[in-house]
C-alpha cells in the first residue's frame, strides 16, 4: 500500500487569501480593450476546461467514474443556473466548481454507505484503463478533449486500487480532508470553507487518514516488480499451474471479487493462498477457450484485463508487497467494465 508520510508543510499552513485556492486557478487578466464577447468565449473556455481537474476530484473521492461525471455534471449545472452577474462576481470560477464539487461528492459519499448495504457481493472501486498501454490505440484518442470521462482521470498512486480501496473505509470528512489537501495541495483553510469544519479539524482528518493508509501494509513493490510478478501470474493462471501460483501469492493473500449481482463472482473474499489459487484455476477450468488474459495498466498500476468475442469480462487488479502479491481485486460487474470495452 502507497505510504503517504505527512507532508513538511502540514506544521505550517501557508497563508492564502481565502477566496484564492492555493493553486491559482484564476481567470487570466484581460486586456481592457478586448471586445466583450471575446472575454465571454475566454472565460467560457476557461470554465469548461476545469472539466477534467473536477473529474480527477469526484473520481478520487467517489470510486465511481460514473458517479464521478454524475457529480460533475451536476457542478455544471449549478454554475449555469446563476445569472451572468452572479457568474462574474466570483473572482475565482475554477475555485468556486471546486468547491461545489467537493460538497456534492461529500453529499453523495455520505449517502454511498446506505447504498452499499444492499450492494450484492463485495463492493470494488472502478478500475480505470491506461490507454496508452493498449496495443493499436482507442479511435479518437487524439482528441484534445476526450469524450470518456477516464481518459481524463491522471492515473498515479493516489488512484490505485489498494489506496481506493484504504479511502473506502475512511469516514467522507477524513477521505474529502486527505484528498482535497494531499493530492490536490488546498489548505487546511480552504478545505474548512468546504466542508463547515475548522482548519484544525481538517488537519486531524487529514493526519487520521494517513494513520489508516500505514496501517494498511507495507509500501507497494516498484511497478517494474510489479509488472513482472503479475506477468508470471498471468503464466501459470494460463497453464492452471496451481504450485506456481501458490509461490507467487502470499499465504496471507486475499481476492476480492465483484459482480455486483450481474454476474457470478465469489459473494465474499477468498483468503489464504492456496485456497486463491485453486478458486481461479476452478475459475479456468471452466472459462471458455476462445477467452483470452492480456496485461494492462490498472489505476497506473500492472494488471490483467479477461476478453472474450469482443468484450472485456474482467479486469483484475493487484498489490504486490515483500516479493509476494498480497491482494487481487477482480472486477467483473460489467457496469463498472464500460472505459474497458473499447480498445
Amino acid at each position: 500500500m502507497t505510504n503517504q508520510s505527512e507532508p513538511a508543510h502540514d506544521q505550517s499552513e501557508p497563508a492564502h487569501d481565502q477566496s484564492e485556492p492555493a493553486h491559482d486557478q484564476s481567470e487570466p487578466a484581460h486586456d481592457q480593450s478586448e471586445p466583450a464577447h471575446d472575454r465571454s468565449d475566454a472565460g467560457l473556455s476557461a470554465i469548461i476546461s476545469e472539466r477534467r481537474q473536477l473529474i480527477n476530484l469526484a473520481y478520487r473521492l467517489l470510486g465511481s467514474l460514473a458517479e464521478a461525471e454524475d457529480a460533475v455534471q451536476e457542478t455544471y449545472a449549478r454554475w449555469y443556473a446563476m445569472s451572468r452577474q452572479q457568474q462574474d462576481a466570483i473572482a475565482s470560477p475554477g475555485a468556486w466548481l471546486t468547491k461545489v464539487a467537493s460538497r456534492i461528492c461529500l453529499d453523495l459519499l455520505g449517502s454511498a454507505r446506505a447504498r452499499r448495504e444492499t450492494y450484492v457481493g463485495e463492493w470494488i472501486p472502478e478500475p480505470l484503463p491506461d490507454r496508452n498501454g493498449w496495443i493499436g490505440g482507442r479511435p479518437g484518442s487524439a482528441a484534445a478533449e476526450p469524450a470518456d470521462p477516464a481518459d481524463r482521470v491522471t492515473l498515479d498512486e493516489s488512484v490505485s486500487m489498494a489506496f481506493l480501496v484504504v479511502l473506502e473505509s475512511m469516514t467522507p470528512a477524513q477521505r474529502v480532508a486527505l484528498i482535497l489537501h494531499d493530492v490536490f495541495r488546498y489548505s487546511f483553510a480552504e478545505i474548512a470553507e468546504i466542508t463547515g469544519r475548522t482548519p484544525a479539524a481538517c488537519r486531524e482528518l487529514a493526519s487520521s487518514a494517513r494513520r489508516r493508509i500505514r496501517a494498511s501494509g507495507p509500501p507497494e513493490a516498484p511497478a517494474a516488480h510489479q509488472a513482472g510478478l503479475v506477468r508470471n501470474f498471468k503464466q501459470a493462471w494460463e497453464a492452471r499451474d496451481i504450485g506456481t501460483l501458490i509461490g507467487l501469492l502470499d499465504p496471507g493473500a486475499t481476492l476480492t471479487a465483484d459482480g455486483g449481482g450481474i454476474v457470478s463472482a465469489a459473494l465474499r473474499p477468498v483468503e489464504g493462498g492456496e485456497r486463491i489459487a485453486r478458486y481461479l484455476v476452478d475459475i479456468a477450468k471452466r472459462t471458455p477457450d476462445d477467452a483470452t488474459i492480456l496485461e494492462r495498466s490498472v489505476n497506473g498500476r500492472p494488471g490483467l484485463m479477461v476478453r472474450r468475442e469482443g468484450s472485456t469480462t474482467g479486469v483484475y487488479a493487484f498489490e504486490v508487497g515483500d516479493d509476494r502479491i498480497q491482494h487481487i481485486w477482480a472486477v467483473r460487474n460489467p457496469d463498472k467494465l464500460r472505459p474497458w470495452m473499447m480498445g
